[in-house]
């Protein structure tokens, strides 16, 4: 008998190119890390500017991940926010050029695949000159996609661009694919002011959506089947829910260093009864308006951690006497983990939200900007996991009286109300961990997506 023949090993080489900004970076490192733990014959560089990459340096990676640099050409991380127009602008003409003379010079096997980042535009037809298939990776809301896409129904339906009063912001849109019912306070201004200029140096990536290969999305199936559906009905190529994207495999992982301070402090607290506050790593509020936060907070008497990014000490001082430990930085998924949180004030960045579903903690909702308006709906109105930060009277800013006494309700864990959103919220859970489990929905879309590009 003749022996077996074994099939030669066949090595694949997938680039990824994520936006440069950390909401971006993030769910993409852990897009690429689950992928090659799910194929041992893959390998992916990672494609990031010099800078980000001595902000990820440190990032724990499996084998077969690499990391290769473009040049510093685009305005800093530190000062991106000053000039976001101008940032968005860069990205988009002047990391094309780099980006196909790094893929001449990269290393054998060449590339079967390039993820790209939805709104780095440019890369579908780098792709198509290359004869490379190109995924685009939205790294947020499937729901929110829709509504980009649909923005001109808005238009057609004279919810933008107007003058909106009072009344008018309680309209329902009901007209877009994926999105249920929702007022029109609750979507991004996406035709008005800074949105509408940062609307629209993205647009053209929406349009150029379609000569992509595949879909990929961070969410989970169940938590947006309709808006999943509409995409999976739209586009002639596959659509995967691969989420949720975020590091939960890490949390297993403990290196010999010594507990943080801020973990070690909360294994003193009582069960639920610490608040995580933390405002984002890009956007935050005014100084008038975070002074009202931080008087409302401290008045509530509530146990919390709160991550200040930028002003710790100046936190401190004015949280002095208060019940709780203000940090620059902290594990955020293994915070919330933790059995003494309760609850989580949150910006709503959807790596956030997904990290707070996952970890069973109902959400404080205070969005900023962009897709955290309509994250925030979804949390307090669909998924019924959390409330809303709003001030109850017809200005802008949240008074302290309004925030102490909405911190003590939502903490409440006993009342009624309390009990119903944690409910909820477990049950949301145990969705995303369902997917995620082997042989979840998760693991089958990327071993999907994995024969997908094995084949091209």
């Amino acid at each position: 008998m003749d022996p077996v023949k074994t099939q030669p090993l066949v090595l694949r080489h997938v680039v990824a190119m994520p936006w440069p900004g950390r909401g971006h970076i993030n769910p993409m490192l852990n897009l690429c890390k689950r992928l090659v733990r799910r194929d041992q014959n893959l390998t992916i560089t990672i494609v990031v500017t010099e800078e980000w990459l001595g902000l990820i340096g440190s990032n724990p990676k499996p084998n077969r991940i690499h990391f290769a640099t473009l040049p510093n050409i685009i305005p800093s991380e530190l000062v991106r926010a000053n000039d976001f127009i101008g940032f968005v602008d860069a990205v988009i003409t002047r990391l094309e050029d780099p980006f196909e003379q790094l893929l001449d010079r990269l290393d054998s096997p060449l590339p079967t695949a390039i993820i790209a980042d939805t709104y780095i535009v440019w890369a579908v037809n780098v792709g198509i000159r290359r004869n490379i298939p190109v995924a685009s990776f939205w790294t947020t809301s499937a729901t929110i996609l829709s509504l980009f896409i649909h923005s001109d129904l808005l238009a057609t339906h004279r919810h933008f661009p107007v003058e909106l009063s009072e009344s008018k912001l309680d309209e329902i849109v009901d007209y877009i694919p994926g999105l249920s019912p929702t007022r029109l306070r609750d979507l991004p201004e996406i035709y008005h002011g800074y949105s509408h200029e940062v609307f629209n140096k993205f647009k053209k990536c929406f349009d150029e959506l379609s000569k992509a290969k595949y879909l990929l999305f961070p969410s989970t199936y169940k938590l947006e089947p309709k808006a999943i559906d509409f995409f999976t009905s739209k586009f002639d190529f596959p659509v995967y829910a691969t989420g949720p994207l975020i590091p939960f495999e890490e949390l297993s992982v403990r290196n010999g260093d010594k507990e943080p301070d801020y973990i070690s402090w909360l294994n003193e607290q009582p069960e639920s009864s610490v608040l995580y506050i933390s405002q984002g790593s890009f956007l935050s509020v005014s100084e008038t308006q975070m002074d009202e936060i931080v008087i409302g907070v401290k008045e509530s008497g509530v146990r919390f951690l709160w991550v200040a990014r930028g002003g710790e000490e100046k936190m401190k001082e004015a949280l002095e006497g208060s019940f709780g430990v203000v940090v620059s930085w902290c594990d955020q998924l293994r915070v919330l983990c933790h059995k003494a949180v309760g609850g989580f004030w949150t910006h709503c960045g959807f790596n956030s939200t997904l990290e707070g579903i996952y970890s069973s903690v109902p959400m404080l909702t205070f969005p900023l900007f962009w897709d955290q308006i309509l994250n925030a709906k979804m949390v307090v109105e669909e998924w019924k996991v959390g409330m809303r930060i709003e001030s109850t009277k017809k200005e802008l800013l949240i008074r302290r009286e309004e925030i102490k006494e909405l911190v003590e309700r939502f903490m409440d864990g006993e009342s009624d109300e309390g009990k119903e959103m944690r409910r909820m919220i477990c049950d949301l859970s145990e969705i995303c961990r369902a997917a995620i489990e082997d042989n979840g929905s998760s693991d089958a879309n990327l071993d999907a997506f994995i024969k997908d590009i094995k084949i091209v």
